[in-house]
């Protein structure tokens, strides 16, 4: 099993409880396919660099997990479906990205704590 980092941005009309649902529906479709979720953390609503379909902002999110190749296309599928989606990246960490992936995971634990 190989290790992935998501990140995606939904659309900045969603109220809060639509964009959970909406992570959750995302993380749901790791789960059927076998993936183990890592982490999960929700950036907010952030300023975009570039203006997307007219929007300024939006609602980032990122999702950490482990899981086997054919489980991406299919998260991707789902992303490409969902019209709440404006954009989305997947990458596949190497062992260098999953060591800092796991300092920045127990750094946002421990500020979570606090």
């Amino acid at each position: 099993m190989n290790q992935y980092e998501t990140v995606f941005i939904l659309t900045p009309v969603l109220s809060d409880e639509q964009m959970k649902e909406t992570v959750a529906k995302f993380k749901k479709v790791l789960a059927d396919n076998g993936a183990e979720i890592l982490n999960e953390e929700a950036w907010g609503l952030k300023k975009m660099a570039y203006a997307i379909q007219k929007k300024s902002t939006g609602f980032y999110c990122l999702l950490e997990f482990k899981a086997e190749p054919s489980v991406v296309n299919q998260l991707e599928v789902a992303y490409r479906r969902d019209e709440k989606v404006i954009r989305f990246i997947t990458v596949k960490l190497d062992k260098y990205a999953a060591e800092y992936a796991e300092k920045r995971r127990n750094k946002y634990a421990k500020k979570q704590e606090a």
